[in-house]
């Protein structure tokens, strides 16, 4: 049989779109021609695969012309993933391998020149498009690469490490011989049924702090973002870095999703398994680098703390653009890239932490050392924020710097699993009244959930109208009073959790 079709699956964004791999041999002037809308990697795999199949101890059928399509032929394709079943393809079309056997199965992995099988990226996400579109197949990656796609339920998962592992499992049937033996390298792969410990590091070690501590119990209760503003050295990095840790534990959905983002931009590993993920981009990183881009479109640093935190230590050194960059997904939780001929969507559904100092020189209403800065510096400075980008942050915090006879003599403060379960506890409440968390509420459903006291009502009107807070300014406070109302146990917002709230949308100061 001169022509042989393969499955295996393309990554656009965390869709992972089938693609047939059509191998055809003819006769003619030798050659190896590769069509379908391929990137460098794929078209480079001619070589690796003639010297894998070459050196494995097979026949690369060198006086065919050989044709390779990956269709659709308008669907771009990238990286070495389609190098197995390029090779299984020449192999079953020059009658090596039984290509009837094929069928059922989908391949994906890379091939060293020696036949070893490499990891690729984006497993899960193929194993998530195969279990979303309830596809019966088996799937056959190197390894790792199949540890990581078996975490989805009930998926087909096969590991291979060699080539040969392959093809002794498709070899054409002998008449009147015994069925061959596995492979050693060949075996099926199930989801780890233990679970793994999931580590972060703990409040306790932050001394003093406890008005931020008490922002940080609230953030993570109603899913609000927050801002921790202070002097240098004064704990906001080690209360950011934390605050993962009081956030309730992953669901399976949420863990896979967030293993599906992390496994596109090749950052997943099993051992952070159901892990919350901390980003933390430098301050110098692009907007680009925060919402993602290039050809193919790849996850930018907000898709990659999908359901974690995003931590930007030195908010206001961030570039402007790609401070507004991050306006539109704090509101939709998602990103979309469009291009000229494709477009993306990726999952944004991430937790801002941001820190800053409140002056160029970091010391604006310290006690312990002197501010040189001027009125104008010190508004050019918090100017770098514009007021849309602070008016889509829930809780504006000040983190002032401890005395060193308090930061010696203080004792360790409450532990992160202490909190985080007053946090899961409240987080539980708004499930179980709306079906999710506080800080996703819009429209009506504020008004149906929020349980306003009329009293509350009046003190909130009044206050908002003397400090001159926008409509989406009014609506966040009352979304973080009704997190404080859940850490508290009431069932409706009362005069002192709107007033606990409106301490925590005060405006960057030009100069307190």
């Amino acid at each position: 049989m001169s022509l042989c079709l393969v499955q295996s699956r393309a990554l656009l964004g965390l869709d992972a779109a089938a693609v047939t791999v059509e191998v055809h041999l003819a006769n003619g002037l030798p050659s190896f021609t590769l069509v379908g809308l391929a990137d460098v990697e794929v078209k480079e795999a001619r070589e690796r695969v003639r010297c894998a199949i070459q050196n494995s101890g097979l026949e690369f059928p060198h006086n065919k012309r050989i044709t390779v399509n990956l269709a659709p032929a308008d669907l771009p394709k990238d990286s070495g993933r389609f190098d197995l079943p390029i090779a299984l393809g020449i192999l079953a079309a020059s009658g090596q391998i039984d290509p009837t056997q094929l069928a059922g199965h989908e391949f994906a992995g890379e091939l060293s020149l020696s036949g070893e099988l490499r990891p690729v990226r984006g497993a899960l996400a193929m194993s998530l498009a195969l279990h979303a579109g309830r596809v019966v197949t088996r799937l056959v990656l190197p390894p790792d690469s199949a540890e990581e796609a078996a975490l989805v339920p009930d998926a087909h998962v096969y590991r291979a490490s060699h080539l040969l592992d392959v093809v002794r499992h498709f070899l054409p049937p002998v008449a009147d011989a015994p069925p061959p033996e596995p492979a050693p390298g060949w075996s099926r792969v199930t989801a780890l049924p233990q679970s793994y410990a999931v580590q972060y590091p703990d409040l306790a070690d932050v001394k003093g702090q406890r008005g931020a501590k008490r922002a940080l119990e609230i953030a993570a209760a109603g899913g609000h973002s927050l801002l921790l503003m202070g002097p240098p050295g004064s704990g906001k990095s080690m209360l950011a870095q934390r605050f993962a840790g009081l956030l309730p534990a992953m669901t399976t959905d949420e863990a896979l999703q967030s293993a599906a983002v992390a496994s596109l931009g090749g950052r997943f590993s099993l051992a952070r398994w159901a892990q919350r993920p901390t980003c933390s981009p430098h301050h110098t990183a692009s907007a680009v680098a925060l919402v993602g881009g290039g050809s193919p479109p790849r996850p930018g640093e907000i898709s990659l703390a999908h359901h974690g935190v995003l931590f930007l230590d030195e908010l206001p050194e961030f570039p402007r653009a790609a401070l507004e960059a991050l306006r539109e997904p704090l509101e939709s939780g998602t990103i979309t890239i469009s291009r000229a001929a494709r477009r993306a969507e990726f999952p944004a559904r991430f937790q801002l932490i941001g820190a800053m100092n409140p002056c160029p020189c970091g010391y604006l209403g310290s006690a312990q050392k002197a501010c040189r800065c001027t009125p104008d510096q010190v508004s050019r400075y918090q100017s770098k924020l514009s007021g849309p980008l602070i008016d889509r942050i829930d809780l504006h915090v000040e983190v002032p710097a401890l005395p060193s006879a308090d930061l010696l003599q203080a004792g360790p403060g409450e532990s992160t699993a202490a909190i985080r379960e007053r946090c899961t506890a409240a987080r539980e409440r708004a499930m179980t009244r709306q079906g999710k968390a506080n800080q996703a509420l819009q429209g009506q459903e504020i008004d149906a959930h929020l349980l306003l006291d009329e009293a509350a009502a009046k003190f909130l009107n009044i206050a908002a109208a003397r400090l001159g807070w926008s409509a989406r300014s009014t609506h966040r406070a009352l979304k973080v009073a009704r997190t404080i109302a859940d850490l508290a146990g009431a069932r409706s917002t009362q005069v002192t959790h709107v007033a606990e709230a409106m301490q925590y949308r005060r405006a960057l100061r030009a100069g307190i």
